[in-house]
């Protein structure tokens, strides 16, 4: 004999329910102004964001990497494996004298090397080794498959339109004059 389905709110999904349902559930009385999909979606990118943070913290920790380093790799691997000490200070928005100590760091391990430039000898260029590249990659790694594995549960399309529509809500974000800009 089949249980009574309990009785939904219209439009409300079959989805399984995730701790974010029990918190609305919760606020709603206390706050009876409170939109339950505002509230749910927020929430839900607050604990995505919260959970993506805590793998990246713990891959770094796999590959033995302080945050420093890495968004240290990870900002000469986007320029292509190889930039100027103050082109890494631009992109990390530090003091030149900051971008020494960390390129000195790595350098020690292995991750970077600096060499004078073949155009300008005046010019230092820092260049990701393999080591450094092989290391930035494998922590990159762990978050992209926790990434893939997390969308996968969304069909393609179902992916872009949610690649859309945050884009727009970040477009919104982004044009707020009160708010810094993110990298």
């Amino acid at each position: 004999m089949a249980l009574p389905e309990e009785p939904r709110a219209p439009g409300e999904s079959r989805q399984p329910r995730d701790w974010t349902d029990d918190h609305v559930a919760r606020w709603q009385p206390v706050l009876p102004g409170l939109d339950p999909v505002v509230e749910g979606a927020v929430t839900r990118m607050k604990k995505l964001s919260v959970h993506f943070r805590r793998v990246r913290e713990q891959s770094l920790a796999d590959f033995d990497l302080e945050r420093y380093e890495f968004d240290t790799l990870h900002k000469l691997a986007g320029r292509g494996g190889s930039a100027a000490p103050s082109e890494l200070a631009q992109d990390l928005d530090l003091a030149p004298a900051s971008v020494s100590g960390r390129l000195e760091a790595l350098e020690k391990r292995g991750f970077v090397r600096r060499t004078q430039s073949t155009t300008d000898r005046r010019r230092v260029v820092v260049e990701l080794t393999d080591a450094g590249h092989q290391t930035w990659l494998g922590a990159m790694d762990v978050l992209g498959h926790e990434e893939y594995r997390l969308l996968g549960v969304l069909s393609a399309e179902e992916r872009n339109q949610l690649n859309d529509l945050l884009r727009r809500i970040m477009v919104e974000a982004e044009s707020a004059e009160h708010v810094r800009h993110w990298d």
